[in-house]
């Protein structure tokens, strides 16, 4: 007989012996035997120019991406048909402009799409809006902090999160605090919008390790910029990114409130490993060491549960604040970055185009002992990618700059980006496949994305490098479970030329 067909027979005689109205067993889920260091691309769908597939969500039940897409004036979220990922056409959209300005995130979870919505005026508050995904039709608006900008559903479906970054005006004359909301969904999305204040006594403490509060006012609250949210597979506690403060916040979701700051710290470009090309005008792309140190100012987060203990990993993109009222970059070279003659005896030297002198820093940092010169000098992101303990906040792992030595080995370095963030680490996923745990990690200035197994977080190991389309934004995985082929998939959407594309690995 078929072993099929035998295999058929006896599972449904194995069901027909269930007492009636007693609960069917699960079937075990199918493992596909994948090699995750073989992702090729195997479709393309071009949404729309500059600004468009930013970021994008996938609903299994419906077959369907929903992507952020802002421009020709007419802000959407896009709704892709992606039954067949080699052929994806666009069946739709959702207007946004009823709610607000831009939309800045998505997010799905059992048939209900997210969307983080700013505001007209971005200093005021912006909203999630909650839709069906089979329709389309308005669910919820809820008002939150201003400028969401990322959202995420908890693991359990019972949470949506964002982060409300709260950017200030171009003048820097309204400034509002940064927070992060949490909606309860099965309270009738019921919010708690939640500040630092908590923080503010130990501003200076904070300070000393590495977290940054500048600006005009110095002020602790509006000086917070809350960017990405990841968050326990027991939908417990979040963490989330503030990535001009240079640090990672951890928020106990049952309780609604801020548990700790973890500050970063610095990267020291003077170390073996962490070699550096900082200038662009040097017509080639050496790495050497340089006393610089960097900021991880961490963009995209993403989870590894291990051992009992949660890893956090880190895309360390770096961002500096560049407003009409006020700009920390400067390049070294400038006139007003006078170096300390005893921390930089050959200063004039290191101010040469080819040398240190078009790299940016920040004005905040360096003068240590008050005397109106550098002795030391901070620029901005740290060229990699990171792990963290998430209940200590120790760094447990840096990819120093094998990021830059991966894309310069394969030709997607861009040498003009070597003065600022180099290939600018900027979005990051982490998938189960099989046993596994594969961390993917998207270079906006590189336009490519690194594979990377992180099963053992401390020692993430290599895998591929994929070409991608034109800087990189938004990067997603779909399981295999999940998937409309039944096989991983990785979707990257690109804000430079507003492109989607789907990587699928080979099967082993």
């Amino acid at each position: 007989m078929n072993k099929n067909l035998l295999f058929g027979l006896l599972l449904i005689a194995a069901l027909g012996c269930k007492k009636a109205g007693t609960p069917t067993e699960e079937i075990p889920e199918v493992i596909v035997n994948e090699d995750a260091g073989t992702f090729a691309e195997i479709g393309s769908y071009t949404v729309g120019g500059a600004g468009a597939a930013e970021i994008t969500a996938f609903d299994p039940s419906t077959n369907r991406l929903f992507v952020v897409n802002n421009t020709e004036g007419n802000n959407r979220i896009e709704v892709i048909d992606f039954k067949d990922p080699a052929a994806m056409k666009s069946i739709g959209s959702i207007p946004v402009a009823p709610y607000g300005g831009l939309v800045n995130s998505v997010s799905v979870h059992d048939g209900k799409l997210a969307a983080a919505i700013e505001s007209t005026n971005k200093q005021e508050n912006g909203k999630v809006v909650v839709f069906k995904t089979s329709d389309y039709s308005e669910i919820k608006v809820v008002s939150v902090g201003a400028l969401p900008d990322m959202v995420t559903f908890s693991p359990d479906g019972k949470y949506i999160l964002s982060a409300n970054e709260g950017e200030p005006n171009d003048a820097y004359t309204v400034d509002p605090a940064g927070t992060v909301s949490i909606i309860s969904v099965a309270n009738n999305y019921a919010v708690n919008t939640i500040d630092f204040s908590a923080f503010t006594g130990q501003k200076a403490a904070l300070m000393s390790k590495g977290f940054r509060v500048f600006g005009p006012g110095n002020d602790f609250l509006k000086g917070i910029e809350p960017e990405y949210i990841t968050v326990s597979e027991d939908s417990k506690t979040a963490w989330v990114t503030l990535q001009e403060n240079n640090a990672i916040a951890k928020i106990n979701i049952d309780s609604k409130t801020i548990t700790d700051i973890f500050p970063l710290g610095f990267k020291d470009y003077n170390l073996d490993g962490n070699e550096i090309d900082p200038s662009d005008k040097d017509n080639a792309t050496i790495l050497g060491k340089w006393k610089v140190k960097g900021m991880y100012l961490p963009d995209a987060i993403g989870l590894v549960e291990s051992g009992g203990i949660p890893y956090l990993f880190t895309a360390n993109e770096g961002d500096a604040r560049e407003y009409g009222g006020f700009s920390e970059l400067q390049r070294i070279k400038d006139k007003s970055i006078v170096l300390d003659p005893t921390a930089f005896p050959n200063a004039s030297l290191l101010k040469k185009d080819e040398q240190l002198g078009r790299l940016n820093i920040t004005t905040t940092l360096g003068d240590t002992d008050g005397d109106g010169d550098y002795d030391e000098l901070y620029s901005f992101g740290a060229r990699s990618f990171s792990a963290w303990n998430g209940n200590t906040g120790m760094q447990v792992y840096d990819s120093k700059n094998e990021l830059d030595v991966k894309t310069i080995a394969a030709g997607f370095y861009d040498e003009t980006r070597s003065d600022d963030k180099s290939v600018e680490p900027e979005g990051i996923a982490i998938g189960s496949m099989g046993s596994k745990k594969i961390a993917f990690v998207g270079m906006e200035r590189a336009d490519a994305v690194a594979v990377y197994d992180v099963s053992s977080p401390a020692k993430p190991v290599f895998l591929q490098l994929l070409k991608t389309g034109d800087a990189p934004e938004g990067v997603l995985f779909i399981a295999a479970k999940n998937s409309p082929t039944k096989k991983s998939l990785l979707l990257v959407s690109s804000e430079g030329d507003g492109q989607i594309k789907v990587y699928s690995p080979k099967t082993l």
